[in-house]
C-alpha cells in the first residue's frame, strides 16, 4: 500500500529523495522495523491474553525431560501469532502485492499458521498431543503443493523456467516440472525442521535470525540483474521483492525473542514455527537457492537428522544413539545448561550462515581484469544502467 503511495508521490514531486523510498533495500529495512515494533509493543498485552487460556502443559513421553522442563509448565504458547501479525502487516504496507512471490509467501504464512494454530489449540483444549502427525503432514503437503504450482506456473513465463543455482559452478540446473516436488519437499521439510528445533527458550528464533539474515540479501541479489551476474547466480525477475518479506520476518522474530529468551515468557508454538520454517524455504525455492538453504539452515538439518537417526536406529536395534532427540535435548540430558546449549547452537547457526555466503564468493565474476573499467549494474527500479 505504501509502495503505491511512494510511486504517486514520486510522480507528483519528481524528487530523487522520494524515489529512494521505493527502493527494495529501504523498504526491507522499514519492514524489519515494522515487523519488530508490534511484537515488542504488544508483547506484554498479548502474553497476558494468552495466559488466560493458552498455557502449554508440560507433557512429553520422557519423564526426565518433563523434570528438566518442570519450570516451563503452563507457560503461554501460540506466541507465533504476534510474529505473523507483524510480518504480514509490514508486508501489506511495504511490499508490491502484485508480485507473485510475495503473494505465495503470504499464502504460506496464513496456511501454515492456520495449521499450527489448529495443532496448538488441539493440544490445549483436548487430552491429545495435537492433531495427528499424518493429518498435519498432509495438510502441509496440500498447501505447499498449491504454492509450488503457483511458483512453477509463474517461472514458466521466463525463458529458462525454474532453475536451481549450483553455487560453486557457473551454471544452474534446469528443473522443469521437478521443481514442484522439490519445492514441496523443501517447504514441508524446513517447516517441520524448525518445529523440531523449537524445544528450548530462544533456540529456534535465534537460529532463524541467522538463516533468514543470510538468505534475504542473496534473494535480493537474485532479483538484481547486475548482482546476480556478479555472484554467478541465475537471476529471477521480480524475486528481489521477497527481500521486503525477509526483512519483515527478521523484525518479527527479533521482537518475539525479546520475550522468548531464557526464561521464556511465551512460547512460539506450532503457530509460529511451522509458517516461519515454510517461509524460509519459500525464500530459497522462489530464487533457486535450494542448495544454499541446506547450508545456512544447517542447525535445522542437524536437528532433523538426529531424530531420523534416533528413530531408525531404535527400530532396528531397540537401542538409542542419543540420550534424547532432537539433539538439543541430548545435551540437556548430559547436564549442560539450557542457556549454554542455546548460545552454542546460535554460534553454529551463525557459522552455517557464514559458510553459505562464503560459497557465493567462490563463483564471483570480475567485471574487468585489474579493475580498469567500472562495473555496470542494472537498477532495481527502472532498469537503467548506473556506474
Amino acid at each position: 500500500m505504501l509502495l503505491v503511495f511512494f510511486e504517486q508521490l514520486e510522480a507528483f514531486l519528481s524528487a530523487e529523495s522520494i524515489a529512494a523510498l521505493g527502493k527494495i533495500t529501504l523498504r526491507a529495512a522499514l519492514a524489519a522495523l515494522l515487523g519488530f515494533l508490534p511484537a515488542v509493543l504488544l508483547g506484554r498485552f498479548w502474553i497476558r491474553c494468552l495466559k488466560r487460556r493458552f498455557r502449554e502443559p508440560n507433557k512429553s513421553a520422557s519423564p526426565t525431560l518433563n523434570e528438566l522442563h518442570a519450570d516451563k509448565d503452563k507457560t503461554p504458547t501460540m506466541g507465533g501469532l504476534v510474529v505473523l501479525v507483524g510480518l504480514i502487516s509490514a508486508t501489506l504496507l511495504l511490499a508490491d502485492l502484485t508480485n507473485r512471490y510475495v503473494q505465495v509467501a503470504i499464502f504460506i504464512a496464513i496456511g501454515f499458521g492456520t495449521i499450527g494454530a489448529i495443532d496448538d489449540l488441539t493440544k490445549l483444549t483436548r487430552a491429545k498431543n495435537g492433531i495427528s502427525a499424518r493429518g498435519k503432514f498432509w495438510l502441509q503437503v496440500a498447501i505447499a503443493t498449491i504454492a509450488a504450482l503457483l511458483l512453477y506456473q509463474h517461472k514458466l513465463q521466463s525463458p529458462d523456467g525454474p532453475v536451481c543455482n549450483l553455487l560453486i559452478v557457473d551454471h544452474g540446473l534446469h528443473l522443469g516440472f521437478w521443481f514442484v516436488p522439490l519445492a514441496v519437499l523443501a517447504i514441508v521439510g524446513t517447516s517441520n525442521a524448525v518445529n523440531l528445533t523449537d524445544g528450548l527458550d530462544g533456540l529456534a528464533g535465534g537460529c532463524l535470525i541467522f538463516a533468514i539474515g543470510a538468505m534475504t540479501p542473496v534473494v535480493y541479489a537474485c532479483g538484481h540483474a547486475g548482482l546476480a551476474d556478479y555472484l554467478g547466480l541465475h537471476g529471477v525477475t521480480g524475486v528481489g521483492e521477497l527481500a521486503v518479506f525477509g526483512g519483515a520476518m527478521i523484525g518479527g522474530v527479533l521482537g518475539f525473542l525479546w520475550f522468548n529468551c531464557h526464561p521464556a515468557e511465551v512460547f512460539m508454538g506450532d503457530t509460529g514455527s511451522l509458517p516461519l520454517g515454510g517461509l524460509l524455504a519459500v525464500l530459497a525455492v522462489a530464487s533457486g537457492l535450494e542448495l544454499l538453504l541446506i547450508i545456512v539452515g544447517g542447525v535445522f538439518v542437524l536437528e532433523t537428522v538426529s531424530v531420523i537417526m534416533q528413530v531408525g536406529w531404535f527400530k532396528l536395534t531397540r537401542k538409542r544413539i542419543f540420550r534424547c532427540a532432537p539433539i538439543h535435548h541430548h545435551f540437556q540430558f548430559a547436564g549442560h545448561s539450557e542457556t549454554k546449549i542455546v548460545v552454542r547452537f546460535w554460534i553454529a547457526a551463525a557459522l552455517c550462515a557464514a559458510a553459505g555466503l562464503a560459497l557465493l564468493k567462490v563463483n564471483i565474476h570480475d567485471s574487468a581484469p585489474g579493475g580498469q573499467q567500472p562495473i555496470h549494474v542494472a537498477s532495481e527500479i527502472d532498469g537503467t544502467t548506473i556506474h
